[in-house]
């Protein structure tokens, strides 16, 4: 008992004059509600972006460059061709426009992407896309243009592409169908059997 009293009056000996080390306090990062909103909006745009830019599909690669006179036709398998010279003849009317005209290839990319993608998405079957031309047969390929020819039939939504009436852009403009939605057909099936008439298949 008397080693215990020994080494505790040694231990306190030698610890006067130590003083503690204080404890400093944590930092506390300072944020309102708005910042945090903001921040949390600014990472949503952010990831919806970089969503949309990984959906587009459309090819960056290089194309064969169209002149401003060469006809852009296309026609996916099992179209009608009566369905086909309507289009070319411009008999359908035109239900939505996207106009491309002086804008960059990558820009046009992306809001070619959109636009087919709303069409659909609103039941649009007949659209017209511009892009303009040079005004005679020596001026420089059209680079939009020679991109839409490549860019539209990777489309699983487009059936159909071609090149304008003179009075709705002509060469400087396309025509492209494209195929009925899901929720269409449905309601073409339900107006079929109301009629009494045997729905089509697609």
């Amino acid at each position: 008992m008397a080693d215990q009293d020994d080494d505790l009056d040694y231990f306190m000996r030698e610890m006067r004059g130590v003083v503690p080390i204080k404890k400093e306090n944590k930092v506390k990062l300072k944020t309102t509600a708005k910042e945090d909103a903001q921040t949390l909006e600014a990472r949503r745009l952010a990831a919806l972006q970089e969503t949309e830019e990984d959906n587009n599909f459309l090819s960056e690669e290089y194309v064969d460059l169209l002149g401003p006179f060469d006809p852009v036709e296309y026609k996916k398998d099992g179209v009608q061709e009566g369905v086909y010279k309507r289009l070319k003849q411009g008999k359908y009317p035109v239900d939505a426009a996207l106009n491309l005209q002086k804008k960059p290839v990558e820009v046009c990319r992306g809001e070619v992407f959109q636009f087919i993608e709303d069409c659909y998405k609103h039941d649009i079957r007949v659209a017209l896309i511009t892009f303009g031309r040079g005004d005679t047969p020596q001026s420089l390929p059209c680079v939009v243009k020679s991109y839409l020819a490549k860019w539209l039939p990777q489309f699983s939504q487009v059936i159909a592409v071609n090149s304008a009436l003179k009075t709705q852009g002509g060469m400087g403009a396309l025509y492209v169908l494209l195929k009925k939605s899901e929720k269409q057909k449905a309601i073409n099936r339900d107006r079929h059997i109301k009629q009494g008439r045997q729905p089509k298949n697609g």
